[in-house]
C-alpha cells in the first residue's frame, strides 16, 4: 500500500479460500473439490505449496481442522474435535502435522466459534461465541483490561478490539444487551476515560424492549434442544401469546443472545418469541448436528413443535395463541408445521421458503440457483437425501405435495431475482395451496 508494488503468488490447484500469516504473506490455502477440503501450506523459506491436510468436506471426519489464524511466531492455530464432542481451539503443527496434546480453549456445551485477537507482538485471546459473543483473553494484561471496562460498562457484555501496535493506550469496545442494541466506545487504558463514537440504534429504549434468555428444553427423544426465549417488557410467563421463529440454513449455527430487531419488534408487539436450535444446527457438538442429518421434515420438524409444547408446559403461553414463522429453511419449516401440526399452530408466516426438496437438486426450466454442482452431488444427499432413493420420503416432506392439508392463515413472501431459494419455489406453491386453502 506504500509502493503500489504487486507480486503473484501461484495457487496450489483450484484453491478458493487463502489465510494470511502474522506478517500478511499467503500461507494457507484450501481446495474442495470430489467432496473433500484439501488445506495447502506455503513454506516461509522457499515458497513453495505442499498439501499440510485433507479430509471430507462433510461429515465426522476426525482429521478435519478450522483454520482461524497464524500467531507472530508462525504458529497455527486451528478449530478441531481432537476426539472429544465439541470443538475446541488448539496449536496446530505445521511440521508434523498433528494437533497440540491439550486444547487451548473449549466450552463445555458448545463448539467454539470464533476469531484470534492479536497485535504485532502475541496472541492476545479470542472472540468467541457461546451463547453470547465474548472475549476470552490469554494475555493478563487483557484480563487486567477487560475487567476495567466492564467496572465501566457494569449493564453490557463489552468485547474487544485493539490495535495492532502494543503499546497504544486505545482500545474499541463493542457493547450490547438483550435489551441494549449495540454501541461503540474508545477507552483509554492510561486515562480510564470512555469516549462515545456511536450508537446503531439511537431511537431503542432499553426499558421497553423484552428480555431474552437462553434455554434448554428436551425433545420427544431427549435430545436437548438449545432455545431463545424472549418476552414482552414487565409481561409475566402465563398466556401470552407465541411466535416460534425459525432459523434458516438449516445447518448453520441460529442467534445468540442479545438484542435482536425480529424478536424485539415482535416482543413490543406482546408476543413471546421461541427461536430453537432444532437438530441439525451447528455450534452444539457433533452428535447434535449428525441427528439432524436427513431429517427435514421429521425429528427436526419434531424438535420445533416439542419447543412450543414446552413453553405450553411451562405455563408461558396461551396453547390456542400460536404461529410459526421463518426465512429460507424456517419458511419451509413454518410450512411443514402447518402441515404436522395442525393442533398446534393457528397461523404460519414463510418467506422465501423451500417448498419442494426436489427443486434443491432441479430447480426447473429457465430458474437457476446458487447451489454449487460439488454441493449437490455431495452435501446434499447426505444433509436431505436422494432425490432417487429417497423419493417417497421427499414426497411426505416436501409442502408443495402435501399443500391440502394446510387451512390455516399463511403468508408467503418470495423474492424474485432470489438465486438461493428461487421464485418457483413460491408461486407453485402459492397455486398448489390455493386449490384448497384461501386464507
Amino acid at each position: 500500500t506504500r509502493t503500489g508494488s504487486t507480486q503473484a503468488v501461484p495457487r496450489p490447484g483450484n484453491a478458493k479460500g487463502w489465510l494470511l500469516d502474522h506478517k500478511g504473506e499467503p500461507r494457507l490455502a484450501s481446495a474442495s473439490e470430489d467432496g473433500r477440503i484439501t488445506l495447502h501450506y506455503r513454506e516461509p523459506g522457499d515458497g513453495n505449496w505442499r498439501v499440510l491436510a485433507s479430509y471430507a468436506s462433510f461429515g465426522d471426519d476426525q482429521n478435519a481442522i478450522q483454520p482461524v489464524g497464524f500467531g507472530p511466531d508462525g504458529t497455527l492455530y486451528v478449530l478441531a474435535r481432537g476426539g472429544k464432542k465439541f470443538l475446541s481451539l488448539y496449536a496446530y503443527d505445521v511440521a508434523t502435522g498433528k494437533l497440540g496434546a491439550e486444547p487451548l480453549l473449549s466450552a463445555a456445551g458448545y463448539d467454539i466459534d470464533g476469531s484470534l485477537v492479536v497485535n504485532r507482538d502475541k496472541i492476545l485471546g479470542m472472540l468467541l461465541r457461546t451463547d453470547a459473543l465474548s472475549n476470552e483473553w490469554f494475555d493478563p494484561g487483557m484480563k487486567t483490561l477487560q475487567a476495567a471496562v466492564d467496572k465501566a460498562l457494569p449493564a453490557t457484555i463489552n468485547v474487544l478490539s485493539v490495535p495492532a501496535q502494543a503499546d497504544s493506550p486505545w482500545a474499541l469496545v463493542a457493547s450490547y444487551s438483550d435489551r441494549i442494541p449495540l454501541f461503540y466506545n474508545l477507552y483509554n487504558r492510561q486515562t480510564g476515560q470512555l469516549n462515545k463514537v456511536a450508537d446503531t440504534r439511537p431511537g431503542i429504549v432499553p426499558a421497553q424492549m423484552g428480555r431474552q434468555e437462553f434455554v434448554r428444553y428436551k425433545a420427544r427423544d431427549g435430545l436437548e434442544i438449545p432455545a431463545l426465549l424472549t418476552l414482552p417488557a414487565g409481561a409475566k410467563p402465563g398466556g401470552l401469546p407465541l411466535v416460534v421463529l425459525v432459523h434458516g440454513g438449516p445447518h448453520v449455527r441460529g442467534k445468540s443472545w442479545g438484542w435482536d430487531p425480529d424478536s424485539q419488534f415482535l416482543a413490543s408487539r406482546g408476543y413471546a418469541v421461541l427461536e430453537p436450535e432444532f437438530r441439525g444446527s451447528t455450534g452444539f457438538g457433533a452428535h447434535h448436528f449428525q441427528a439432524g442429518l436427513k431429517q427435514w421434515g421429521l425429528k427436526m420438524q419434531d424438535d420445533i413443535a416439542d419447543g412450543a409444547r414446552w413453553a405450553i408446559d411451562k405455563g408461558i403461553v396461551d396453547p390456542q395463541r400460536i404461529c410459526i414463522a421463518g426465512p429460507s429453511y424456517g419458511g419451509y419449516a413454518t410450512l411443514m408445521g402447518l402441515v404436522n401440526d395442525p393442533d398446534l399452530y393457528k397461523c404460519g408466516v414463510n418467506w422465501v421458503g423451500v417448498t419442494d426438496l426436489g427443486l434443491l437438486f432441479n430447480n426447473g426450466w429457465v430458474f437457476t440457483s446458487d447451489a454449487t454442482d460439488e454441493l449437490k452431488a455431495y452435501t446434499l444427499p447426505q444433509m436431505v437425501g436422494d432425490p432417487v432413493k429417497d423419493a417417497e420420503r421427499f414426497k411426505a416432506t416436501s409442502p408443495i405435495q402435501q399443500a391440502a392439508r394446510i387451512t390455516q392463515p399463511l403468508l408467503l413472501a418470495y423474492g424474485g431475482v432470489d438465486e438461493r431459494v428461487p421464485l418457483n419455489h413460491g408461486t407453485e406453491f402459492r397455486n398448489a395451496v390455493m386449490r384448497t386453502n384461501q386464507q
